[in-house]
């Protein structure tokens, strides 16, 4: 197989002198430099750090949200936020939770490390992704203040309705772009030998998100052009700004967002094989159930949720087969696919892995997806009757949440290859189980609360149950998630600026991110890597690991 080597414009083979170069610089230039170095930057793991930094400062301020809109849910009656400025903070919560928080941080984790993993020495089309980066930083700031200023879903301003659409398909773009920057360099920089049966389960699961993007965003985009032209001239055919919320809903609930938290069974099926110091069990099945959960993707191409009507087993064989059939393949194949990736899991579970900390973060981030996804099934059945209530919140919330968290994990495991430094697990593990229960206070209460029939995307609300019990547990559950973020933001900042020096390979790894030095230079490698298996450093490591417990 013929692979490209792509180079970071401007820097030279030997990496280690090129950083020394940059650090001199540093200290001559200032902040100045140091900051133009930064905006200016090709290197794949700066871009993946602008993106990952900026995810969760957003997330923060999503949880804060949530926090805010908790307590208005509290009392069915309240009026603490205007009842004019409710659905345009509804739509903030959930635009920047998912195009803010979840897209932005998984392909800046799969921009920061798959290269390395693929034993590459840059990312395809670096130019291109640090294009996007700023297309997505931009649009989202936009989304952001055109909201603040009346504009969004239901906003007053019409001027500032027409700049939220055209910034919401800015950032949408940004993302695709670096998006189709990733999946070209799965496609095409990998090291001699590794085939796609080889391509490390992280940097297989990045691309089957990649692709996905690639595939689902850009219809997105097209819907927001059809809005923009809809409110310019008429307002005739998609309800002008009341309507924006119901044409952009399928990008923004499930089973879209499965797409969005591919990385995470990846993630956890590479972590938790590097804690085995095994080979993965049935590895070509974990790929197909990572591939399974990709096919998500569908939802947002066909920009439909296909759910199950009201006793569908009274209907005649033709017409329960054209609900059924799209609600399986849309809702039913992404669930078999988190199945499939949970039976993988639970079969290297009896190899006994070490307790580290990224795999117990992608763990419970991985299970919390994977409520979410079973939520989903359930909500998209009609005989449940959930439709219109905050039973899908809960769904999305989990996803959400869930990817969160398991991506902090990655920044856990692969932290010590981008900085040279590690987080101590003793001190990051409680915030794992903290983040576990702030996603489940902030989402199971609303699963409760669909079936008391509380109704989505408002504070009124008059069901015969009790409701507000559940609304104290979801405000707690954000508030919660902010300080968990905030917590993890703290303690990774004083770990890789004065923590303990990590080693070139902390976790005793399986792929090639830990045949280089730590941190990796500019260039990732000094020489090509030449593999002939998915776990080229473990065929180093034969009488360890078979002697591994």
């Amino acid at each position: 197989m013929t692979t490209i080597d792509p180079h970071v414009v401007g820097s030279g083979t030997d990496g280690a002198r090129v950083d020394a170069a940059d650090a001199a610089a540093t200290r001559q230039g200032g902040l100045v430099t140091a900051v133009g170095d930064w905006i200016t930057t090709a290197d794949h793991k700066k871009i993946g750090r602008l993106f990952i930094g900026s995810s969760l400062l957003l997330a923060v301020a999503v949880a804060v949200i949530g926090v805010l809109l908790g307590i208005e849910r509290i009392d069915g009656s309240s009026t603490v936020i205007d009842d004019g400025a409710l659905p345009q903070l509804f739509s903030l919560y959930r635009v920047v939770l998912t195009f803010g928080v979840v897209v932005p941080f998984g392909l800046g984790l799969a921009v920061a490390v798959a290269p390395l993993q693929l034993g590459a020495r840059a990312l395809a089309f670096p130019r291109v992704a640090a294009s996007g980066f700023y297309a997505w930083f931009l649009g989202m700031a936009l989304v952001i203040g055109s909201i603040v200023a009346n504009g969004g879903p239901g906003g007053g301003n019409e001027d500032m309705v027409q700049l939220f659409l055209v910034s919401m398909a800015l950032a949408v773009v940004g993302l695709v772009a670096t998006a189709g920057s990733v999946a070209t360099s799965i496609l095409t920089t990998r090291a001699p030998g590794m085939n796609m049966r080889r391509v490390p389960l992280f940097s297989w699961s990045a691309l089957v998100f990649a692709l996905g993007l690639v595939l689902a965003l850009p219809v997105l985009v097209g819907v927001l052009v059809l809005l923009y032209l809809d409110h310019n001239y008429g307002r005739s055919t998609f309800g002008g700004n009341v309507g924006i919320d119901g044409w952009l809903a399928v990008s923004l609930s499930q089973p879209a967002t499965f797409l969005y938290a591919v990385p995470v069974f990846g993630l956890l099926l590479d972590t938790l094989a590097t804690a085995t110091r095994r080979r993965l069990p049935m590895r070509g099945i974990g790929l197909i159930g990572v591939g399974l959960v990709g096919t998500a993707l569908f939802a947002g191409i066909a920009q439909v949720q296909a759910g199950l009507s009201r006793d569908i087993v009274d209907l005649q064989t033709g017409d329960a087969l054209r609900e059924i059939v799209p609600f399986a393949i849309l809702n039913a194949l992404p669930l078999l696919g988190g199945v499939v990736v949970m039976l993988v899991m639970l079969l290297t579970l009896r190899n006994r892995p070490r307790v580290l900390s990224p795999w117990i973060f992608g763990f419970f981030g991985a299970g919390m997806v994977f409520v979410g996804m079973v939520g989903n099934a359930v909500y998209h059945v009609g005989d449940a009757q959930l439709s219109g209530t905050v039973f899908e919140e809960g769904a999305w919330i989990y996803v959400c949440y869930g990817t969160v968290l398991a991506l902090l994990g990655g920044i856990v495991h692969w932290g010590p290859k981008l900085w040279g430094r590690v987080i101590p697990d003793k001190q990051v593990l409680p915030l794992a189980l903290l983040g576990v229960v702030a996603t489940i206070l902030a989402s199971l209460p609303y699963y409760v609360a669909g079936f008391l029939d509380q109704p989505a995307g408002t504070a009124a609300y008059t069901t015969e149950d009790s409701v507000e019990v559940w609304n104290v547990l979801v405000t707690v559950g954000h508030g919660l998630m902010g300080l968990v973020v905030l917590a993890f933001a703290a303690l990774a900042l004083r770990s890789f600026t004065r923590g303990e020096l990590a080693g070139d390979d902390p976790w005793d790894g399986q792929t090639l991110e830990w045949a280089t030095t730590s941190p990796a230079p500019t260039d990732n490698f000094a020489e090509l890597l030449v593999i002939s298996s998915a776990e080229p450093l473990l065929d180093l490591k034969p009488a360890r690991t078979e002697g591994a417990a």
